[in-house]
């Protein structure tokens, strides 16, 4: 099957509303509505009917002023009054002086009228006008609510965003790192450029491709770059886009969505977040007539359901594969998985140049060296440093980005923005001094714990200080001694306070310390089996089934709930008493760091590892 050329329609596009007709049918029924007021306040008031004889008796005395005639009606204006108030009727046959009118007493006045322009006038005014004002309200009313985007007349019609006739495409080259990935994808380009080259050898395009990774991976990006490198159009929808409050919208919209997709075969349908509408069917409370789940299954039946010939291939990106449903996974439907994982540093040095290539980066600036810091950053992470950057080099009216402008970037992002004015008494930069002092010592003598990068008293984010350690290499797995360091890490700056100014005086400066100590202590037990009595035994709730959830808070006893929190509170304290022996073995260390914060308020690496030089690790703080 040749590649058709892609020929984008050019009624697909959302085009601009027309603002000069609506505001010309807005201003059109303005004045109908002005019309209508002044022909409802203009009618005369209403006159009082008396009889012929009383009016020829009351004219020929000499009480009327003026009788204006209109065919049988007359209108009578009495003496000193300067509208009609009294109406009578004639016999059309016969004059007013015949009837008994003595003509010199009264002025009378004729007015020629035409009884079927009046009935027509009437009749518009009354019955025909308000019937078009109504409509043309109508008319406007669901116009604008089109035009707002609540689309009251297409719920039904998909909102995918068509992309492929662009003139900047993006492919593969513009997007650093992911190299398993773009492999996996190439194939799939392969595919839709050369489907007979595949159908020759009996293979069969795959339908779905799933893109799995954390948030920021560069997921979307991807799916882009395969309409890229393919040239085929690209229909690109959220999941969450799919459901509303009305029943059936979602499954319309998958239905509208697919049936444009054949239409411009050979293309691709990227669906972002595919979890809000494909979780696993039986997890919420709507039971099989939820809407999500209607979407859900129309989903299913239009992936099953591309007739032969017909090349359009389904890429979905998600950041929670595990609460998906097994039917949307499976062969046929999803046939390929791609984990884009975070970048390693060799792929962050390249998403770095990547991001810094059209800014003006100093020659010295050390990208490699930033690589190395950001262990555990994704593409989008990467991308806001190099942002904020550029933004400090400006700020700064630096003609180039330097070390120190992607240094203090790197650092607003990680950590936060310094809030130097904030005011802290003398009292208060002591005490945070010492905090921090006992988390770098701790880190600094602990031998499985990572290498301290700066600590500062200065106040970031939320915190009052900060002690930063960054490991030496990107790390995949970590062991029980590892995170035994990293708890007594935690621990390190409360333990000081206590030193130093004993137990009654610590002070809440820990509080997001111990917070961060006891979720580890739990995952390290509940999760990671690294518990002394529940070794190798791990208790995960299913996050996904929210049902279960709610009927089975736990999957484990009363018993073995007790045991999880012994083994928590026996791993906190372990923690404390060996960030307790460590500080009081090297408390000179510790002061001598806290007088150098109180002095520089911010020290780095080298320093630390200078001021350290002679620390000793205790042995009843080894773990053997």
């Amino acid at each position: 099957m040749d590649k058709k050329p892609f020929r984008p329609n050019p009624h697909s596009a959302n085009q601009p509303p027309k603002r000069g007709v609506k505001n010309a049918g807005f201003i059109a029924l303005l004045i109908l509505l002005g019309l209508v007021i002044f022909a409802a306040y203009s009618q005369p008031s209403t006159l009082t009917e008396i009889p012929l004889t009383q009016a020829i008796s009351q004219a020929n005395a000499g009480d009327y002023s003026k009788i204006l005639v209109s065919g049988n009606e007359l209108d009578i204006t009495k003496k000193g009054a300067s509208s009609p108030s009294l109406k009578a009727y004639s016999d059309p046959n016969s004059s007013l002086k015949d009837e008994g009118f003595n003509m010199s007493k009264v002025t009378v006045e004729f007015k020629s009228t035409s009884s079927t322009s009046s009935t027509v006038v009437t009749l518009g005014l009354e019955y025909v006008l308000p019937v078009v004002i109504i409509g043309l309200l109508f008319f406007f009313m669901l116009r604008s609510a089109q035009g707002q985007g609540n689309q009251a007349l297409s719920f039904g019609k998909s909102r995918a965003r068509l992309y492929g006739n662009e003139k900047d495409k993006m492919n593969f080259n513009d997007i650093a790192g992911s190299a398993e990935a773009k492999q996996d994808l190439q194939e799939i380009v392969e595919f839709l450029k050369f489907p007979k080259k595949f159908s020759e050898k009996g293979a069969k395009i795959p339908k779905g491709v799933l893109l799995v990774g954390p948030p920021g991976t560069g997921k979307t990006m991807l799916a882009r770059a395969v309409a890229g490198e393919a040239n085929v159009p690209f229909f690109s929808i959220s999941g969450s886009e799919f459901v509303e409050m009305f029943v059936g919208v979602g499954a319309s919209r998958v239905r509208d969505l697919f049936a444009k997709a054949k239409k411009n075969s050979p293309c691709i349908i990227f669906i972002d977040e595919i979890d809000a509408v494909g979780r696993r069917r039986g997890s919420g409370m709507g039971g099989g007539h939820d809407e999500r789940e209607q979407t859900l299954n129309q989903i299913l039946v239009e992936m099953d359901g591309f007739e032969q010939g017909q090349t359009v291939i389904v890429i979905a990106a998600t950041n929670r594969a595990d609460v998906l449903d097994p039917a949307l996974l499976r062969p046929g439907r999803f046939d390929r998985r791609v984990n884009i994982d975070l970048p390693d540093r060799k792929d962050r040095e390249a998403i770095l140049k990547v991001h810094f290539a059209k800014k003006p980066l100093s020659r010295s600036a050390d990208l490699d060296a930033l690589a190395a810091k950001s262990a555990g950053s994704s593409g989008a992470d990467l991308a806001n440093i190099a942002n904020e950057a550029a933004i400090i080099a400006a700020r700064k009216d630096h003609d180039e980005i330097s070390n120190d402008d992607i240094t203090e970037a790197f650092e607003k992002v990680a950590i936060g923005p310094e809030r130097k004015s904030k005011v802290m008494s003398d009292q208060e930069k002591e005490l945070t001094a010492y905090h921090e002092a006992g988390h770098a010592i701790v880190g600094h003598v602990l031998p499985d714990a990572d290498p301290v990068h700066k600590v500062t008293i200065i106040p970031r984010g939320g915190t009052g200080g900060v002690t930063w350690s960054i490991p030496l290499a990107d790390k995949n797995y970590h062991s029980i001694i590892e995170y035994k360091d990293v708890l007594a890490r935690a621990l390190g700056g409360r333990i000081a306070e206590e030193i130093i100014y004993g137990s009654d005086r610590v002070t809440t400066g820990a509080s997001n310390d111990l917070q961060q100590a006891a979720e580890l202590a739990r995952d390290m037990v509940m999760h990671q089996g690294m518990g002394k009595k529940l070794r190798d035994q791990v208790f995960h709730v299913d996050e996904g089934m929210m049902l279960e959830r709610l009927v089975h808070e736990r999957e484990y006893s009363d018993e073995t709930a007790k045991v999880i929190d012994d083994e928590v509170e026996a791993l906190i304290t372990e923690a404390a008493e060996r960030a307790r022996i460590v500080i009081r073995a090297n408390r000179k260390y510790l002061s001598k760091l806290k007088d150098k914060l109180l002095e520089k308020e911010t020290v780095d690496a080298d320093e630390v590892k200078e001021l350290f030089a002679g620390t000793v690790m205790p042995k009843a703080a080894a773990l053997y």
